[in-house]
């Protein structure tokens, strides 16, 4: 085994943290399975960490990116979709917007997105306006207010979703400019909404720091429009056709 390659097994083993395995190093050094064992460790460590990771982003259950059936919106820029999931901008710490009606696809585009980010060592978080402001209006205390917004703020990626579907206070609009200007440069956000920017004093209605708060998310973001019918309407009649066909089977014919 030559220096080079003991050095690297030595670091490895460091990383890991095998203090007892370092204790006893010379004694070690050149048995057959000790590269394995490092391996087998990175890879039960990867795979927990990859695990915690999910547990903590709250995706819950969605639809595969392979299963997204891209020729439903009547317009969606898949190049556009693709380019996010090469995670470059969570590396530039930029920010995504999904724009479009109910039901073409926003949601399921941004939580491939944070699964991808989940896969390739980020940590994430996907939250609704509502569930995530009502928290943060919650907190009874600057101190459990300053602990929330650090948990929203902390995440690599945050996908915030459903921006646009209730209308807010000004306390709200004040958290989620709060929030986003704690995120702002320093970590991603992705954000679906069903309002276009220029709708979102309808969302925040009478709050001062709108245009802020959109100038802020926009900023260097890839904002990506979806249009066409909601896919979940069409699912429902398709679901209806086929149970109509069944029992429509089923029926005995009529004699003559």
């Amino acid at each position: 085994m030559t220096t080079s390659m003991t050095d690297i097994l030595r670091e490895r083993a460091s990383e890991l943290r095998l203090h007892g395995l370092l204790a006893h190093w010379s004694e070690v050094l050149g048995e057959p399975w000790l590269g394995p064992l490092l391996q087998w460790e990175e890879e039960e460590r990867t795979r927990r960490s990859l695990e915690r990771r999910i547990r903590a982003a709250r995706l819950g259950s969605f639809k595969p990116l392979v299963d997204f059936e891209w020729n439903w919106p009547t317009r969606c820029d898949r190049a556009a979709v693709e380019e996010l999931m090469a995670l470059e901008f969570v590396k530039e710490k930029s920010n995504a917007v999904f724009i479009g009606p109910n039901g073409v696809g926003k949601s399921t585009l941004a939580l491939n997105v944070a699964y991808q980010a989940l896969i390739h060592g980020y940590t994430a978080l996907f939250t609704t306006a509502g569930k995530m402001l009502g928290d943060l209006a919650a907190a009874d205390s600057d101190a459990a207010l300053r602990r929330r917004l650090g948990y929203y703020a902390s995440p690599a990626l945050l996908v915030i979703d459903e921006v646009g579907y209730l209308a807010y206070s000004n306390r709200y609009a004040d958290l989620l400019f709060e929030l986003v200007s704690r995120r702002y440069g320093a970590a991603s956000t992705v954000v679906t909404t069903n309002k276009a920017f220029s709708d979102w004093s309808e969302v925040f209605p009478n709050a001062a720091c709108v245009v802020s708060l959109v100038d802020r998310l926009v900023h260097r973001a890839e904002v990506i429009a979806i249009e066409g019918e909601s896919y979940r309407v069409k699912e429902a009649k398709e679901r209806a056709e086929q149970r109509a066909r069944k029992r429509n089977a089923s029926r005995p014919e009529k004699k003559p």
